[in-house]
């Protein structure tokens, strides 16, 4: 799998889930589930890394979302 990097865009911490934006503008639904360390929640705005892997409904997913090595 490729990381990618790009944004938060929403998050919606009582349903459990939100969308990251890529650097190429492409936009990937996650769970909170896939937040690497732990954590349930993140903020909007933060920049991350991720893999997008195939999901639910034939859309692709991103999965292990966590913000780049300082």
């Amino acid at each position: 799998m490729q990381t990618e990097r790009g944004v938060v865009a929403a998050f919606d911490g009582t349903k459990g889930y939100g969308v990251v934006r890529s650097d190429d503008g492409v936009d990937h639904f996650f769970h909170c589930t896939q937040i690497a360390g732990g954590s349930r929640t993140i903020a909007v705005g933060i920049a991350v890394s991720f893999e997008v892997v195939p999901g639910r409904l034939g859309q692709w997913e991103a999965t292990a979302v966590r913000p780049p090595p300082p």
